[in-house]
C-alpha cells in the first residue's frame, strides 16, 4: 500500500455495504427535538422546496431515525433563519412527554425482588449502619452532629424512617455492631431509601448504556450483572449510602447527554438543569459524587465545542450567549440545590450535641443548650482582668492551657529545653485553661466600673490563672517543631533568661461589620477572631498540630512561628468573666459555670460556611487509623479482601460479609484491559489510515470509552491520591462504571463478530460465562443476606481466595 492511501479491511467493506443497503450495525437513538430530525441527503434534497418542518411537526413518527447514536453533528436546516435557541416548535420546551420503558421496568422489578426480600433481617447494626443509623436518630431528636460528608443521604433516611414510623423519637442508641434492634425502631423505614435505589440502578444502567449507543440486548446484560452483583446487593440491603451516590450520578449522567441530542431546543436547557440537579444529590451524599456532576459538566461543553463552535451560521455573540446561559443554569442549579440541603440541614439541628466542640464558639453558642457559659451574663468587651478562656478557633477544637509540669531539660534527640513550665493546647475543658488577660503596667487584676477594654494593636500581658506565670515565648526551639519557638509560662531560673512576655492583639476580619478594617475594633468573647503577635520576636502563637510525648501528657504543642498569616494562628475568647477580687481569682475560676443553656444568634450564611470550611479540613485531614479489613486500592480489583459486616450469635456461622461476584469481578478487570488494548489497537491502525471499522462505530466507540472508562478513571485513580483508610465499599461507585465498560467492550466484539463465523463461538462463550455469574451469586448468596446460616465445611468452600476471612465460630457445626 502507498502512503496516504487509505485502506479498509474486510470486515470494514462489509460494513459499508451493509449501510449502502441501508442496513445499521448499532441501534439508532433519535437524537433531535421534537421539531427537528436529522435526515439523509436525499430526504433533505427531496424537502427542500416543501414545508418539512410543518409536516415533521404533524407527524414526528415519520422521521428518519438518526444514523448515529453517539454525540454527532446535527445538520442546521438551509433557507430559514432562526435565534439562538429557537426550534421548530417553539411551545415544546412547556410539554413533557413521558413513556415507560418495560425492560427498564422489568428490570426494576426484578432488583426490588432480591433488595426488598426480608429486608429487616437481620434484625440488628450492621457495619456502618452504626454511623448512618445514629445520624437519622439525631436528625429525629434535632440534635446537631458533625459528619465529613454531606448530609443528603442521613436525611433521606431520617424522612423514609419517619415517614414509615411517625412515633419513632430516634432514642435507640447504635452503641455498636451486632446489637439487636428493639420492636420500636423502624428497621425496614431506614433500609428502604437504599433499597429503592439499588433497586432502580439496574434500570439507569441500562439506559445509560442505551444513550451511549449499546444494543438493547447488551444494555440488558448490564443492568442484570448489577442486579446479580453481592456487593452491589449488600450496599442495598442496609443503611448505608453507596445505592444513593451512584443512583443519582448516573442519573445526572443520563440527562447530561439527553440534554446534548437536543441542543437546538430550548428542551435541553430543562435537561442541563435536571443534569445538574442530579449531579448536585450525589455530590451532597459523598463529595466523590462531585466526579459525576464533573463528568456531566464536560459532556455538555464537548458537545459544544464539537457541534456548536464550528458552526458559520452562529457569530461570537452569539456562541457566548448560548454557552454563558446553559452554564449560567448548570452553575444556579448546583448552587440552588446545595445551599438548600444545607438549609434544611442545619434548620433542623438546633439542638446541642456531642459534636459541638468541633464547631467555633459562635456556633456552639447558637445551638440550643449550647454553650451558655458563654452568653449567660457574660460580658463581651474583653478588659483588663478578664478571665477567659482561649480556643483554637478555625482547627482541630483545643484550648490553650498550661499545668504545673515544666519542659524535659533535655530532649529524646539531645536538645535542650528552657524547662520553662508547660503550655499546650488541650482537647477537654479544664480548669488549666483559664488565663486573665492584664495591662503590663497595671497589677491589680480586678475589674473596676470604668472597663479598660482591649483593642486592636494593644499589648498585653496573659497570666496562667491557677499557676500565676506569664505567658512567654523566647529563642529556645520548640520540642515537636524546632523550626519554631517554644511557648511556656515563665520561671525565673537565674540563667540569664529574662522574661519576654508582651503580647499584641490582632483582630482578624474587623469590627464585626462590613468593613474588614480592624483599627479601633473592641476585643470581644466569642465573635472576635484574634492573633496574639509575640512583640520581642513578631510570630505568632500558633497550635502547631503535633502531639507531645508522654511528658506533655500527649497533648498538642503550642509555638509561635514567623509565617503570622495563617489558620492555626487564629483564637477566640470562650468563656468569659471579670475578676472580681484579687484575693478570691483562684475560687472564681474552680466555680466557672461550664453547663450551657440558652443560645444566641448566628446567621445562616456564617453557619454554612464554617460548616463547609470544617467539613474540609476534616476531609483533607489524614484517617489511617488501622482496621482489620481495610484494604489498598489495588487490592480491589481482583477482589483481594473482603469486610465482615455481621456475624450472628453464638453457635451459628450466619454472617454478611461484603464480597462481590467473583465471576463479574474478574472479568470486569481483565474487560477494561482488553478495552484499552481494542481502542489503542484501533488508534495506531488509524494512525496509518487503516480503517478497520467506519467513523460511525468509531466515534460510538470512542463515546463509550469517555463515558465508561473515564469514570472508570476518575472514581477510581482518586483513592490513590487520599491519605485515609479505605475499604473495598469505596470501590462500588467505579466497579459500576467497570461493568458498562465491560458491556461496551462485549458489545463491540458482538458487533465485528457478525461477519464472520467467529459469532457463533462468541455468543457460546457468552452464555456460559453468564451462566456462571448467576452460579457465583447463587452460591455466595447465604453471605450476603445473612441467612441461611453455613456449616464449618460450606464457608471452607466458598474460600475461592484464601484471602477471604469468613468468620467460623468455634462451637459451631
Amino acid at each position: 500500500m502507498r502512503m496516504g492511501v487509505k485502506e479498509k479491511s474486510k470486515f470494514g467493506r462489509s460494513m459499508m455495504e451493509e449501510r449502502k443497503r441501508g442496513r445499521s450495525l448499532l441501534p439508532s437513538t433519535d437524537e433531535s427535538s421534537e421539531g427537528e430530525h436529522v435526515t439523509n441527503k436525499k430526504d433533505i434534497t427531496s424537502n427542500a422546496a416543501s414545508s418539512s418542518i410543518k409536516s415533521k411537526s404533524r407527524s414526528p413518527t415519520a422521521a428518519v431515525p438518526s444514523s448515529s447514536p453517539s454525540i454527532s453533528n446535527s445538520k442546521n436546516t438551509q433557507g430559514s433563519k432562526r435565534t439562538i435557541f429557537e426550534n421548530a416548535e417553539e411551545e415544546s420546551f412547556w410539554k413533557i412527554s413521558f413513556e415507560i420503558d418495560i425492560v427498564a421496568v422489568g428490570l426494576f422489578i426484578l432488583a426490588a425482588a432480591t433488595r426488598f426480600y426480608n429486608l429487616t433481617s437481620p434484625n440488628s447494626i450492621v457495619f456502618d449502619e452504626l454511623h448512618y443509623g445514629k445520624y437519622a436518630s439525631l436528625y429525629m431528636r434535632q440534635i446537631f452532629f458533625f459528619d465529613p460528608h454531606p448530609p443528603l443521604g442521613k436525611q433521606l433516611i431520617a424522612a423514609s424512617s419517619y415517614v414509615f414510623d411517625r412515633s419513632y423519637n430516634g432514642t435507640f442508641k447504635f452503641d455498636r455492631i451486632g446489637s439487636p434492634y428493639p420492636d420500636w425502631v423502624p428497621i425496614f423505614g431506614m433500609r428502604f431509601i437504599p433499597a429503592l435505589l439499588g433497586s432502580v440502578m439496574p434500570s439507569f444502567s441500562y439506559i445509560l448504556c442505551r444513550e451511549i449507543g449499546i444494543s438493547m440486548t447488551f444494555s440488558i446484560l448490564s443492568g442484570l450483572l448489577i442486579i446479580f452483583d453481592n456487593a452491589l446487593l449488600i450496599q442495598s440491603r442496609h443503611i448505608l449510602m453507596e445505592m444513593p451516590l451512584i443512583s443519582f450520578g448516573l442519573l445526572s449522567l443520563i440527562f447530561a447527554i439527553k440534554a446534548t441530542k437536543q441542543l437546538n431546543s430550548n428542551k435541553s436547557l430543562l435537561f442541563v438543569s435536571i443534569s445538574a440537579f442530579f449531579g448536585t444529590l450525589s455530590l451532597s451524599v459523598k463529595y466523590i459524587g462531585s466526579f459525576y456532576l464533573a463528568m456531566s459538566g464536560f459532556i455538555v461543553f464537548y458537545c459544544f465545542w464539537s457541534r456548536v463552535v464550528p458552526r458559520k451560521d452562529f457569530g461570537a455573540p452569539q456562541l457566548l450567549l448560548k454557552i454563558g446561559t446553559v452554564y449560567l443554569i448548570f452553575f444556579l442549579t448546583f448552587l440552588a440545590t446545595y445551599v438548600s440541603i444545607f438549609y434544611i440541614h442545619l434548620s433542623i439541628l438546633t439542638q446541642a450535641g456531642p459534636h459541638d466542640s468541633v464547631m467555633t464558639s459562635a456556633f456552639q453558642a447558637s445551638l440550643k443548650g449550647g454553650l451558655a457559659s458563654i452568653i449567660k451574663g457574660q460580658p463581651v468587651q474583653v478588659s483588663h482582668g478578664s478571665q477567659v478562656t482561649l480556643r483554637h478557633a478555625l482547627g482541630r477544637p483545643c484550648w490553650m492551657h498550661s499545668h504545673l509540669q515544666n519542659y524535659p531539660i533535655k530532649y529524646s534527640d539531645g536538645r535542650g529545653s528552657s524547662h520553662q513550665q508547660q503550655v499546650t493546647c488541650y482537647s477537654f475543658k479544664d480548669v488549666n485553661n483559664w488565663w486573665i488577660v492584664k495591662r503590663p503596667e497595671v497589677d491589680n487584676l480586678a475589674v473596676n466600673e470604668t472597663k479598660d477594654v482591649i483593642k486592636h494593636g494593644d499589648q498585653i500581658h496573659l497570666v496562667h490563672g491557677m499557676s500565676g506565670r506569664l505567658l512567654n515565648s523566647h529563642d529556645v526551639a520548640a520540642p515537636q517543631s524546632p523550626q519554631n519557638q517554644e511557648v511556656s509560662c515563665y520561671i525565673d531560673h537565674n540563667v540569664s533568661m529574662p522574661a519576654e512576655p508582651l503580647w499584641r492583639v490582632e483582630i482578624v476580619g474587623g469590627c464585626g461589620g462590613v468593613s474588614q478594617n480592624s483599627e479601633g475594633c473592641e476585643w470581644h468573647a466569642v465573635k472576635s477572631m484574634v492573633r496574639l503577635i509575640h512583640v520581642t520576636s513578631g510570630q505568632a502563637l500558633r497550635m502547631s498540630g503535633k502531639q507531645l510525648p508522654k511528658w506533655g501528657f500527649n497533648q498538642h504543642e503550642v509555638v509561635t512561628d514567623r509565617i503570622v498569616v495563617q489558620d492555626d494562628t487564629v483564637w477566640n475568647v470562650e468563656e468569659h468573666r471579670y475578676t472580681k477580687s484579687e484575693k478570691d481569682r483562684e475560687k472564681e475560676l474552680l466555680e466557672a459555670e461550664m453547663i450551657p443553656t440558652k443560645p444566641t444568634d448566628l446567621s445562616f450564611r456564617s453557619k454554612f460556611w464554617e460548616l463547609q470550611w470544617k467539613m474540609l479540613i476534616s476531609s483533607g485531614s489524614s484517617q489511617t487509623e488501622s482496621h482489620a479489613y481495610a484494604s489498598f486500592p489495588s487490592e480491589w480489583l481482583f477482589l483481594s479482601r473482603g469486610i465482615a459486616y455481621w456475624i450472628g450469635g453464638s453457635g451459628t456461622n450466619a454472617q454478611i460479609h461484603l464480597l462481590g461476584n467473583p465471576v463479574i469481578w474478574l472479568t470486569g478487570s481483565f474487560g477494561v484491559l482488553l478495552h484499552l488494548v481494542i481502542v489503542g489497537f484501533y488508534l495506531l491502525r488509524r494512525r496509518r489510515l487503516c480503517f478497520d471499522i467506519d467513523e460511525e462505530t468509531w466515534s460510538t466507540l470512542l463515546l463509550q470509552s469517555s463515558i465508561c472508562l473515564g469514570g472508570y478513571a476518575l472514581t477510581y485513580v482518586y483513592h490513590f491520591c487520599v491519605d485515609r483508610t479505605l475499604f473495598l465499599h469505596h470501590y462500588l461507585p467505579s466497579y459500576v462504571f467497570k461493568i458498562m465498560l465491560m458491556i461496551s467492550t462485549l458489545h463491540h466484539l458482538n458487533c465485528i463478530s457478525k461477519y464472520s463465523k467467529l459469532r457463533y463461538l462468541f455468543s457460546a462463550i457468552l452464555l456460559l460465562w453468564i451462566v456462571f455469574v448467576m452460579y457465583a451469586f447463587s452460591r455466595f448468596l447465604p453471605t450476603s443476606m445473612g441467612f441461611p446460616s453455613l456449616t464449618r465445611s460450606e464457608l471452607e468452600a466458598l474460600k475461592w481466595n484464601q484471602n477471604w476471612d469468613f468468620i467460623v465460630q468455634s462451637n459451631s457445626p
